[in-house]
């Protein structure tokens, strides 16, 4: 089955430390980042990976709008999605009418790595990997019989096969197999960072001053952001109001909040779960 998804685990996009990864079986790349919140007939590109680090996307939005952008393309049957920005819960919405759906999302700074599955608009199950045992949605304990196949959990769904483990990534791995091996998900590892791929936006376009700070860039020979995307970058949206804002620098000495906007995105995703005491794990929850 190709590379399967297990090579996932640890990897990041040119951000360096997250992975946010849609994919869908039943629709198009191009209906995949439609439905993630896309303009029909805005996709730009193709670009690598290293390429999006130009975009500057602005994920915090007390700094700006907050954007974000999908990579996309289509393989073994699936379409996938490789996000870039602030995390945004689409899965539901990328599951719509039949689609089935698996969102895969890893943050370095804020374990463990989520792994759900939807069909029809609906959250069937999901898991932490390493954290098994305080699984999710409406069906949660639809892998469980997959997760006892793979010696990770005794049949009671709460005693876990190995209590202690020493190489966390191998275990992670084991679990991420299980949605690769149920769902027949395979990606190759050259489309994270090699392959150029179709990019759409999905917040933050078209920028409302987009034509504004676009002249003004023009004006005083600054890069030009993409008009296919209709985003601001970060760095060129600073420069033009530091140099058209009178107050610019009194707004700049106000209170930090850089990194907020993450972080409460990020808490959606603990929404409505049961979590269990997890002596095995010590992480953030």
């Amino acid at each position: 089955m190709d590379d399967g998804i297990q090579w996932m685990v640890g990897a990041t996009t040119s951000s360096g430390w997250m992975l946010d990864v849609y994919f869908a079986r039943g629709i198009g790349a191009e209906e995949l980042a439609l439905r993630m919140g896309a303009r029909r007939g805005a996709g730009a590109g193709p670009m690598t990976d290293a390429e999006m680090a130009g975009l500057e996307l602005d994920a915090y939005p007390e700094r700006g709008p907050s954007s974000a952008v999908v990579r996309v393309g289509e393989h073994a049957g699936w379409a996938f999605a490789l996000t870039y920005g602030p995390y945004l819960d689409q899965l539901e919405k990328v599951s719509r009418d039949g689609v089935e759906a698996v969102h895969y999302h890893y943050n370095s700074e804020h374990p463990p790595t989520y792994v759900m599955y939807a069909q029809d608009g609906r959250t069937l199950c999901g898991f932490g990997l390493g954290e098994e045992r305080c699984r999710y949605g409406q069906e949660p304990d639809l892998l469980l019989p997959d997760l006892v196949a793979a010696g990770i959990l005794h049949p009671d769904g709460q005693t876990y096969c190995s209590p202690g483990f020493d190489d966390y990534a191998d275990r992670q791995r084991r679990g991420l197999a299980i949605f690769a091996e149920r769902f027949d998900l395979s990606l190759p590892r050259a489309v994270l960072a090699e392959e150029p791929l179709p990019v759409y936006a999905i917040a933050g376009s078209p920028a409302p001053d987009f034509e504004e700070i676009s002249a003004w860039a023009a004006t005083n020979g600054r890069p030009l952001p993409d008009e296919r995307l209709r985003l601001i970058p970060a760095r060129l949206r600073q420069e033009y109001e530091r140099a058209t804002d009178p107050q610019w620098w009194d707004r700049r000495a106000g209170p930090l909040t850089e990194g907020v906007g993450w972080r409460v995105g990020l808490s959606k995703l603990h929404t409505g779960a049961v979590f269990l005491n997890d002596p095995d794990r010590d992480t953030e929850r």
